[in-house]
């Protein structure tokens, strides 16, 4: 098996069984610096943003290539480029995370404490909680989970396969530069516009296997297809819509509608507008249907990945015989 196959089965298992520390991420250092980057860049102005999220997605692709590249040349070879796959992939990942916070808010939901789940609800996303009550902070959550399956888990995955550890440090950073700068206040409509649009690129593949993992994975696959195929394409986001709607039919609930964002409202369209609204349940239900889908999605990583150097091995091979 190759050692980017292994070593993202270990990153896996390292997230699964440690999560996020809760002190020193790299991922939160990534976002100082971009941050540092971008006080010196910021104009409102779409170059501006162009080249700040060239520097900092280009700038953690390519160091984590050189690293990439010194660990292969090492004595250690194949163990120590497996060890940084680990741990790069480890440190990308967030799916124990995400399952963690979403129980949280569940717990407070299925308390009784509205003012606990409002205030562990922004762990999860930027929605303004104090507009929200229980049935709509069930659903934010599970819209959260059903995104952030693709982004903090999936996307991720496919990356390492695709691209080994420069895949999987570049794939967060941009994921991590669209969160910052990618969305559509005055400050950043323009400046972060290129990050939101490199962020869509980069997360087309996860967003689809994502979706149809869940077709596959969840408790009604036909109901999961079928909001999927009807609705995916009217969310705004490109790969947030595949996603959500698939995981709003494999669960049999309603999902989108009015958002509301630090006083900016949005009035989304309805996924699988003839099913029921969510409930504290189905925060459950969803954590446990993103769990299958991320263990899918490794095997589908390690496989793809493992089938992909034994081509390249044969087609090297043929045009050193010369057959």
């Amino acid at each position: 098996m190759p050692v980017e196959s292994i070593g993202l089965a270990l990153g896996y298992l390292g997230d699964l069984l440690i999560g996020d520390p809760r002190r020193g991420h790299p991922v939160a250092a990534f976002g100082r610096a971009a941050h540092a980057v971008e006080q010196r860049l910021w104009r409102d102005h779409r170059g501006r943003g162009t080249l700040h999220a060239l520097l900092c997605a280009g700038g953690a692709a390519a160091g984590a290539g050189l690293l990439a590249r010194t660990a292969r040349r090492s004595r250690h070879g194949a163990p120590a480029g497996a060890a940084l796959t680990a741990a790069a992939t480890w440190a990308v990942l967030g799916g124990t995370s995400l399952g963690r916070e979403a129980r949280a808010v569940g717990a407070a939901l299925g308390a009784g404490d509205l003012a606990a789940a409002r205030e562990r609800l922004p762990h999860l996303c930027g929605r303004d909680p104090q507009t929200l009550d229980e049935q709509q902070i069930a659903r934010a959550v599970v819209e959260s989970v059903a995104e952030n399956t693709s982004d903090a888990v999936v996307g991720a995955l496919v990356w390492g396969a695709l691209a080994g550890v420069p895949g999987l440090v570049g794939f967060r950073a941009v994921n991590t530069l669209d969160a910052m700068v990618g969305h559509r206040s005055p400050r950043y409509r323009r400046f972060g516009w290129a990050a939101a649009r490199l962020d869509d690129v980069v997360g087309w593949p996860g967003a689809r296997l994502t979706a149809a993992l869940a077709v596959l994975a969840g408790p009604d696959p036909r109901g999961a297809w079928r909001v999927a195929r009807r609705d995916a394409s009217r969310h705004p986001s490109p790969n947030a819509g595949p996603v959500e709607a698939s995981f709003a039919g494999a669960l049999g609930v309603r999902l989108g509608g009015t958002l509301a964002y630090a006083g900016r409202v949005e009035h989304r369209p309805v996924l699988g507008a003839e099913n029921r609204p969510v409930e504290t349940a189905d925060i459950e239900r969803a954590v446990r249907l993103s769990r299958r889908v991320s263990l899918l999605a490794l095997g589908v990583a390690v496989a793809g990945r493992a089938v992909g150097s034994v081509l390249v091995n044969r087609t090297v091979k043929r045009s050193c015989t010369g057959g």
